[in-house]
């Protein structure tokens, strides 16, 4: 058994159809199919249900599958990590939700570039689920990202947990209350809530907030990113939830607002493949906890 057979069997159980499967892979169907068969006959076992449609696994099936997730996602962080290690010029890939600009990651960026000026940094915008797909393909290093999404090949630290505020249209009747707004308020206004996908996403968590509370807001408008949700507020289209980092981007049409209720957050998680210790990502995490400290910024040192 090889690793293209791990590979073209989980392309199989994730397309849940072998002409897909063939085309995601670059092969052609009756190899891809030879290969599975092969496969089966090796481990003495079936792995798929082929008169199903869409094709379901087995029961041993999809424990192979979830076993040769990890076994892949292994070799994809050890070759990421020996090409690493390889380099003389070092290198540090990193992915952020869009949120995480208007906090404190600039400043995180920044100093690490002045006291590591050896090491060279890209910065590369994608939402949480994209930057787990990204760390297991090996295009980043690391990931600030907002949602609790376990993956076996990836370890994920909680930074800190971040308040969530109100975005209002300047002059709506809300901005007008002396104390903070409750979800309730909100139930009226139009919420927009971002980003339409990929999901599960910082959206759920806006909705996850509603739902806990057993209340479902009248209307909802998916927008694409942050940027588009405060526009369309600024253009009194509805109500925003966001980060209060958020309240970083000035606008003289957008009012920030606190919410009352407890428990209305959005962590910033720290995201790198699950075997990745590089003096790198050590030394990027000890000048995250560095300026938390500098800034009186409440967290929990984890360290890799």
């Amino acid at each position: 058994m090889e690793l293209r057979h791990l590979r073209y069997f989980v392309a199989v159980a994730e397309e849940k159809n072998f002409t897909r499967a063939s085309k995601r892979l670059f092969i052609a169907q009756p190899p891809l199919s030879r290969q599975i068969q092969q496969l089966e006959e090796e481990l003495g076992v079936s792995l798929i249900e082929r008169d199903s449609r869409p094709l379901r696994l087995t029961e041993a099936g999809r424990f192979f599958y979830a076993h040769a997730q990890q076994l892949l996602g292994k070799a994809a962080d050890l070759k990421s990590m020996t090409q690493r290690v390889g380099k003389i010029e070092r290198t540090l890939s990193i992915g952020f939700v869009a949120s995480t600009l208007y906090g404190i990651l600039p400043k995180i960026i920044r100093r690490f570039r002045t006291e590591h000026n050896a090491v060279e940094i890209s910065l590369h915008e994608m939402t949480t689920m994209e930057q787990i797909k990204a760390l297991k393909d090996g295009s980043i290093d690391v990931g600030f990202g907002r949602i609790r999404h376990e993956d076996p090949n990836i370890r994920r630290i909680v930074l800190r947990e971040e308040r969530l505020i109100v975005a209002l249209p300047a002059g709506h009747p809300l901005t007008a209350s002396t104390t903070p707004l409750s979800l309730k308020d909100l139930l009226p206004e139009t919420l927009i809530i971002f980003p339409k996908a990929p999901r599960p996403s910082f959206a759920d968590q806006v909705l996850a907030a509603f739902s806990d509370r057993a209340i479902q807001p009248d209307n909802i408008l998916e927008v694409r990113e942050l940027q588009i949700a405060i526009g369309l507020v600024a253009a009194g289209q509805g109500v925003a939830i966001v980060p209060a980092s958020v309240q970083g981007m000035k606008r003289d049409d957008v009012s920030y607002m606190e919410l009352g209720e407890k428990h209305t957050i959005s962590p910033v998680i720290f995201s790198v493949r699950i075997l990745d210790q590089s003096e790198e990502l050590r030394k990027l995490l000890r000048l995250i906890y560095d300026v938390y400290d500098a800034e009186n910024i409440p967290h929990v040192k984890e360290f890799l």
